[in-house]
This record gives structure tokens, sequence and C-alpha cells, in this order.
């Protein structure tokens, strides 16, 4: 590791993380792993190798890279970029068996692609790195930084109590100050549009074959009908683009009926101009759009505007008050 820092000026910051990733892989000083602990930490998750595996490099490169140090928009775009290349794998919250946390770095989809980034960079901010040794309780603190994403009010309640429709997501996150929707500050518009897909579409859903769940569906969507939420309309994105910044969360919202977002992503910057890193519909790993955003959604007859989120800086996840179910 001391040639690597003296190497820094020479070769670059990129170059540097390269290398570093090859010395992890190819050292020959095995990175020391504790044994899987005997039951997870919440008791329904189960842990591969292969994923933890995945948090311990990223950890590792943002201690290395000094990560731990950026603004929390900043530190989300160098932990989506450490995740570039991952396979893209659809429905990955999708399992058998009633409704439980999953956890899966080796494939993502366009949720679970920014819903982990989130959850590495609180681990990071928090001073994850420093506690590796305590396997179980990393990933525990993983699996909490998830749900307070993933679950309505934190609480892991059967099929309906994950966040189906991102809008809700969205400000269920803002209500847990999490994030911040931009949406409306960016010059965003009233979307009007009813939020009805899954009980309108309950046999693409094998969960709403139950009418209970189904039911609970339908209140869920009536409470969504009563609040207002805001699109940045697709013609209006390059003139908002300049108050999007690094590693915010856009969301690309549906021309589909009943539909409220269609794709989800990050923010980033590319040589003066705002491009999407994603976990692409079409295409078969984590990656950096070729084009700007703007040109994206332009470009796509199921899209047609977006919304924006900023992450806050996190505090501990116990110290947040967890909002009413409304």
């Amino acid at each position: 590791m001391t040639r690597l820092k003296a190497l820094r000026p020479l070769v670059g910051p990129f170059a540097v993380v390269v290398i570093f990733l090859l010395g992890v892989r190819y050292s020959p000083v095995e990175i020391i792993r504790p044994a899987d602990p005997s039951g997870a930490p919440m008791g329904t998750v189960s842990w591969d190798d292969a994923d933890w595996t995945v948090l311990e490099r990223a950890l590792l490169l943002a201690r290395y890279t000094q990560a731990d140090t950026l603004p929390m928009g900043e530190l989300m775009t160098a932990v989506g970029r450490s995740l570039v290349g991952t396979p893209y794998e659809p429905q990955t919250l999708e399992v058998e068996g009633p409704e439980r946390l999953v956890v899966n770095l080796r494939a993502l989809d366009c949720v679970t692609f920014v819903e982990s980034v989130f959850a590495i960079s609180v681990l990071v901010k928090t001073g994850a790195i420093g506690r590796m040794d305590d396997r179980g309780g990393v990933e525990g603190e993983f699996e909490r930084a998830v749900r307070a994403v993933r679950y309505r009010n934190n609480e892991i309640d059967g099929y309906p109590s994950r966040l189906h429709y991102f809008s809700e997501w969205i400000g269920d996150g803002e209500a847990k100050a999490l994030m911040v929707d931009m949406t409306a500050q960016l010059g965003g518009v009233p979307d009007e549009d009813a939020i009805d897909f899954m009980s309108t579409h309950p046999e693409a859903y094998r969960q709403l074959a139950d009418p209970a769940v189904l039911e609970k569906i339908v209140e869920i969507e009536r409470r969504l009908a009563e609040r207002v939420r805001y699109m940045i309309p697709e013609d209006e994105i390059a003139a908002a683009a300049s108050g999007i910044q690094n590693g915010d969360i856009i969301a690309a919202t549906s021309t589909v009926d009943g539909l409220d977002i269609a794709h989800t992503g990050l923010a980033i910057w590319v040589d003066g101009a705002l491009h999407l890193m994603h976990a692409p519909l079409v295409g078969d790993s984590v990656q950096i759009s070729e084009r700007t955003l703007a040109e994206r959604i332009v470009s796509i007859d199921g899209q047609d505007g977006i919304m924006v989120a900023r992450l806050m800086e996190p505090r501990p996840l116990e110290s947040r008050a967890t909002p009413v179910t409304q």
C-alpha cells in the first residue's frame, strides 16, 4: 500500500483506484474474513459470501480514496461508480415465500441499485469500515439502512409494507429526513395522473392473488391520490439540469396509465453534461448513460419527465423520527 501512495501523483486517482482493486484481488496477503455469523441479525435475511465481498470492497475503496470525507451526493456518485459493471437483473426483490428483506449485491435492478448505493454510503459515513471485524454487525447496519428506504415506516409487515411506487419511496424518505424532494424547487409542475397500476393489473403480481393484500394496495393508492406530487417535463430537463447535483436520485416519470415512475438512477456530471448512472432497462450491467439525461428521457416513449431527490447527510438511523402511517 505504501508503494500505491507513492504512485498517486504519477498516475492519477483513477489509475490508483484500478491498482488498488487489482491489489485487493491478487495480493498474497489475504483479507481476513470473519466466519459467516449464525443467523442473520433480523432473522429474515440470508447473506451470500459474494454479497459480503462486494460490500467489503466498496467500504475499503471508500476508505482508501477518502470518499468518507465527501458530501453525501459526491459519496453516492463514488460508490455508484464502484458498482458500474454489476450485472442487471430484473425483479430482484420478488422471491418466493413471505415478504422479507432481500440483500443482493451480486445483481441489481434500477431500484436496488439506488438503495444499495444509499446503504453503502450510509455505512461509509457512519464509520463501518472500522467495524469490519464484526461481519454480522456491519451486515445488520446495511440491512437497517436498506429497510429505512425500502419499507414504509421502516417496518416489514407483509407485501404492502414495501414502497412499491417510487414517488411514495421519495415521499417516505423525505418524511424520515433521509432526503429532500427537489422536484418543485427545480421548476417541476404538478403531476395529476392517477396511481393505480398495481390494483388495475393484479395478474402481474402474484401477491395480489390474496384479496386482503389487494385491498391494502388499493388503500395505499387512495392515499397517494390525495397527495400532490411534482415532475419536471422532459422538455424542461435541460433547463433544470444546472440545479441537479452529482448523486441526486433521478426518477423517470412514466407515460403508462396508473404508473408513476418507470425507471430510477443517480445523476452524474460527465465532462460538463448531466448523465444518468443506472441499472438499465435495456443492457446487461450498471452503467453511465451515453446520452445526456435530457436526451435519454426524450428518446424513450414510456418516459416523459423526472422527479429529483437529494440525500441528506446521514445521522444514526435510530435517531430519526419514524413517521406515523398516514
